[in-house]
């Protein structure tokens, strides 16, 4: 990365050092969740191990004050710089009465808090997608400038649901981003049997908005494009669709194994391009950052992640009753 970049993007120093400690964050509990399943206290991972860039780097470029953020079930790093916390995190990974996201009726991943504008999503997956068009119809019908930001992996590119939510965004211009994190597998199908074009972008053309694909191991150049395009919607301009490229530095979840489909030789080359080391080189590099501050940043992070873990594992379970709470309507 060149010197200093973030200034030129208007990025403080302490900005950048945020953004790293979220990617960080974002890092340190997946890790932790990872060590919860393979001891048996929790049931299931869904990782986000490098893809943190991409959602940090896109987080950071919206306004957390008002947008609305439909994220899938990779985003650690969007909800954790939306304002979720570890504590809460942790309370969905137990699967816990406090969890914010279902009171711990659904799975990992399935994130929602509504005082942060984080759209509650569903298992199928792209059904974010035409909810994220929706939340975007409704900004333009009440004259707001708020933009609808939706996160979706490759694979879910190639979903009924992304076609007709492009389409619907394409026509009546609304203002969506369509962030697309490429990790280059729909579990285990390599993106090489996904597509017929060569990247996720180029599919923007057919519904009239711009397309771009991205370096989403970089998280400047994620927060400037995302920057851009956020503007782009507030100026009625039009949806825009943003492909990040990246790696996958896991499994696809807990119940696989992908060295069944994946070579040593391309996780080495993943792994030399995890993006908490590459963005960690650039403070270093720009005098932001010395060992001794890293050192500070990883103790302070995984206090809060002991703290949350061992919140988490003692807070009590919900009850059999509300098992079917927020299905149908209760009267008051």
């Amino acid at each position: 990365m060149a010197k200093n970049r973030h200034i030129e993007l208007g990025l403080s120093d302490q900005e950048v050092l945020e953004m790293f400690e979220t990617m960080l964050l974002a890092r340190r509990i997946d890790e932790r969740m990872w060590l919860l399943n393979r001891s048996g206290k929790i049931p299931f991972v869904i990782s986000c191990q490098g893809q943190e860039a991409a959602q940090v780097g896109a987080a950071y470029a919206l306004d957390r004050e008002k947008d609305y953020v439909l994220p899938y079930y990779r985003d650690l790093g969007v909800v954790l710089a939306f304002g979720m916390t570890p504590k809460e995190i942790m309370l969905s990974g137990f699967a816990k009465a406090e969890d914010p996201n279902s009171g711990g009726r659904q799975m990992p991943g399935h994130f929602g808090k509504k005082k942060n504008r984080i759209v509650t999503g569903s298992s199928p997956v792209t059904t974010q997608v035409p909810h994220a068009v929706g939340v975007a119809l409704a900004a333009r019908m009440e004259g707001s400038d708020q933009v609808a930001f939706v996160t979706f992996g490759e694979g879910s590119s190639n979903q009924g649901d992304f076609h007709e939510g492009a389409n619907f965004a394409g026509v009546h211009r609304l203002p969506v981003i369509f962030m697309c994190e490429n990790n280059k597998y729909a579990i285990s199908v390599p993106i090489d049997k996904q597509l017929a074009c060569e990247k996720v972008s180029d599919r923007a053309a057919g519904y009239g908005m711009q397309g771009i694909t991205i370096d989403g191991n970089d998280p400047l150049e994620v927060y400037k494009t995302v920057k851009e395009a956020a503007a782009r919607c507030r100026n009625g301009e039009g949806p825009v669709l943003i492909e990040t490229e990246c790696n996958r530095l896991t499994p696809h979840s807990s119940d696989d194994d992908d060295r069944t489909y994946r070579s040593s030789d391309e996780m080495a080359k993943a792994k030399s391009q995890d993006p908490i080391i590459l963005f960690g080189s650039y403070l270093k590099e720009n005098g932001l950052m010395d060992n001794e501050l890293e050192k500070e940043i990883n103790d302070r992070i995984m206090e809060q992640v002991n703290e949350a873990t061992d919140y988490a594992e003692e807070a009590p379970y919900a009850s059999p009753e509300d098992a079917l709470k927020h299905v149908y309507h209760e009267k008051a």
